[in-house]
């Protein structure tokens, strides 16, 4: 006679998770113990896990043919976060526990050997799916309780209910009195400038200290170009500390693509994600890839900043797979039978040194050729450059510079940046670096003088029409920097100027 059992449990697809059920059949014959439905090798080696796991913590493991099924078959399954769903299946069918004790339940942890619960990555992907769901509790690792009660912290309607056992001899525990609860503390939004490097630190750069509240205030991209020791990664570093906090939806955004990454969120502030991947990556390790898809640094840097450190020395594919995450803020990932889309609205600020022995061609101490020089600009193609909104050469502060007096700090310029922001937020309801063409003409009126200065400025630097519109977006951020409703000439003639800096 067979006996049958389910659970639920979730799959990781990109940054979200889908319902997967986990159905187990015991029945007589030889002794064997299969699992189907596209598991990795992960998943595969679940079955040792499970048995030595069942046996190690007090209970009967059958002597019979069990098959574990991964519903739906198509939906490729891995990693080991199903060792807790199969074994508790495996338990239910085999009458070890009561027939409706996890009767809207789903599971999520890999187990050792001994029974213990290990936390696997995106368990707050799994709790919002288990919330739309109607699931009314969700069972993980202690180490997985705090972001799996995140979207009930943040008031999700209907959140499940976070269990948190250590043990797989807990699973007795669960519907009755002695059930573990965990309730999880709201996240704090607003991460002081204190916690990041301090922009004070940036002497003798006025201009890109100037850039980089610009960038920050709208969402611009930035390239800086410039010999070593100018400051370029010094000032990139710092960019997060004058960023607003995030708002709710984006704390959550920032906080489930970490969950799902492996970078467990712990309790406090919610802090920008900085990445500044190494120029030997690949595409893939860029913008994500793989089967199943899995994100990459693009979708990591989400909703923070992503530092492209020697822009040069980074293989022509790589850059040119960020045309569409900079152009449409996500990325795409078609597979046979499905695709993905991951999000990744980030802010990309991107560092060269003008040749590859970074003194530059008109400098006498330059010992590049002037084909190796040439090569090493065309790794960023113009279609690219075209796509950051802001460019600027930089050179090398003096010693006066460096000894004076430190420079305005964060947390100043984090106000205005804020206020500007808001600003923004108020009137369009987005960054001015993502309104689309229609909005852009309705949020950023010219007058006669401003028009006429964009136009000289088109004409002068052949800008491209996606320049132009780019170009218009930076002016209205600086308006709202310097608390103006209308774009005039001067914030025109101040966006022109950091888009012709990196022409020269």
């Amino acid at each position: 006679m067979a006996l049958l059992a389910s659970v639920s449990t979730y799959a990781l697809l990109g940054v979200e998770a889908r319902d997967v059920t986990v159905e187990v059949d015991v029945t007589s014959g030889l002794p064997s113990f299969a699992v189907v439905g596209l598991p990795d090798a992960a998943v595969r080696e679940s079955r040792e896990r499970v048995r030595a796991a069942i046996q190690n913590s007090g209970f009967d493991f059958p002597q019979s043919r069990i098959t574990a099924s991964l519903a739906p078959a198509d939906l490729r399954k891995a990693g080991p976060g199903f060792d807790l769903a199969i074994a508790a299946a495996l338990l239910g069918a085999n009458g070890e526990l009561e027939e409706n004790a996890l009767r809207g339940t789903a599971l999520a942890a890999e187990l050792a050997l001994d029974g213990a619960l290990r936390p696997v990555p995106g368990a707050l992907a799994m709790a919002e799916r288990a919330a739309l769901a109607g699931v009314e509790r969700i069972i993980v690792a202690p180490e997985s309780a705090y972001e799996a009660g995140l979207p009930s912290a943040v008031g999700a309607a209907g959140g499940a209910r976070v269990v948190p056992i250590e043990r797989l001899a807990d699973l007795r525990r669960i519907g009755t009195e002695g059930e573990p609860a965990f309730t999880a503390p709201a996240p704090d939004l607003d991460v002081a400038p204190g916690e990041h490097p301090d922009l004070a630190d940036l002497r003798g750069q006025p201009a890109l200290r100037d850039a980089l509240e610009i960038a920050a205030a709208g969402g611009h991209g930035m390239l800086i170009l410039g010999p070593p020791g100018a400051g370029k990664s010094l000032a990139a570093r710092r960019l997060p500390s004058i960023m607003p906090p995030p708002s709710q939806p984006e704390a959550m955004e920032i906080l489930r693509v970490a969950s799902v990454c492996g970078r467990r969120p712990e309790a406090g502030a919610v802090s920008r994600p900085f990445r500044a991947p190494h120029h030997t990556i690949s595409p893939a390790g860029l913008v994500g890839g793989g089967n199943p898809p899995r994100a990459g640094e693009v979708t990591m840097a989400h909703g923070g900043v992503l530092f492209l450190d020697e822009l040069g020395e980074f293989s022509r594919s790589a850059l040119e797979a960020l045309r569409q995450p900079l152009e449409d803020g996500t990325v795409t990932i078609a597979r046979v039978r499905h695709s993905v889309s991951l999000p990744s609205r980030f802010l990309l600020i991107a560092a060269s040194n003008p040749c590859p022995c970074g003194h530059g061609e008109d400098r006498p101490d330059c010992r590049c050729t002037p084909g190796a020089a040439r090569r090493y600009r065309n790794r960023i193609s113009g279609a690219l450059a075209d796509r950051i909104d802001l460019s600027l050469h930089v050179e090398q502060p003096s010693a006066e510079a460096l000894g004076g007096a430190e420079g305005e700090s964060s947390a100043g310029v984090r106000k205005r940046v804020t206020a500007a922001r808001d600003t923004a937020h108020l009137r369009q309801g987005c960054p001015n670096a993502e309104l689309r063409p229609a909005a852009l003409r309705r949020h950023a009126r010219l007058g006669r003088r401003a028009r006429q200065e964009l136009t000289s400025g088109h004409r002068r630097l052949g800008l491209s029409g996606r320049g132009h519109d780019r170009v218009l977006r930076v002016a209205r951020t600086v308006a709202d920097l310097r608390g103006c409703e209308v774009v005039e000439a001067d914030h025109v003639a101040t966006a022109l100027a950091f888009r012709r800096r990196g022409a020269e």
